[in-house]
């Protein structure tokens, strides 16, 4: 399958990416998902908003990461520089990675699966990976240079030089 191909695709009440030409289909995310990703996501924008950094996008907005085969993850939410942001925004998917991108893990993500879309994202080019896991109330940065870091407690989730000034505490999120 290419990434036009699923474009057109309707998979009723589920959610879908393309991996290496292989369709994905995840069923949807529960209320705690939904909340984290509206909390975290709300932040994200009215910091990226006031320092007209960026853009951010929720809803699995469709990127697409590779060619020929073609993958196509969806983020739970993503955030794209101001001087990356392609004008006008396409209907169509993005044909890049994001800057930031955010998983907001759900009770039956797989770790080997999590580690793998990681992997994608960095090595499309995303700067900075943020991996949430509200179950276990931590999150993991994975950075484009290889580093990583466990956020947990009072920790705070950083913009670091992709969104320079957020700062987010992973419990006001969760």
């Amino acid at each position: 399958m290419t990434a036009e191909e699923l474009l057109y695709t309707s998979v009723p009440n589920k959610r879908t990416e393309l991996v290496r030409g292989r369709l994905v289909v995840h069923e949807p995310p529960g209320g705690k998902h939904g909340n984290v990703t509206a909390n975290l996501g709300a932040r994200l924008w009215t910091h990226a908003d006031l320092t007209r950094a960026g853009a951010v996008f929720v809803g699995d907005t469709g990127f697409t990461l590779a060619r020929n085969p073609d993958t196509v993850r969806g983020p739970d939410i993503a955030f794209i520089r101001t001087e990356r942001l392609p004008q006008p925004i396409p209907s169509t998917f993005l044909e890049f990675a994001p800057d930031l991108v955010v998983e907001i893990l759900s009770p039956h993500d797989r770790p080997g699966e999590v580690l793998a879309k990681v992997g994608d994202w960095l090595d499309a080019g995303a700067r900075l990976v943020w991996v949430v896991d509200p179950e276990r109330r931590v999150a993991r940065v994975y950075r484009q240079d290889g580093t990583e870091d466990v956020i947990s407690g009072d920790g705070a989730l950083l913009g670091e030089d992709v969104l320079p000034g957020f700062s987010c505490t992973l419990t006001t999120v969760l």
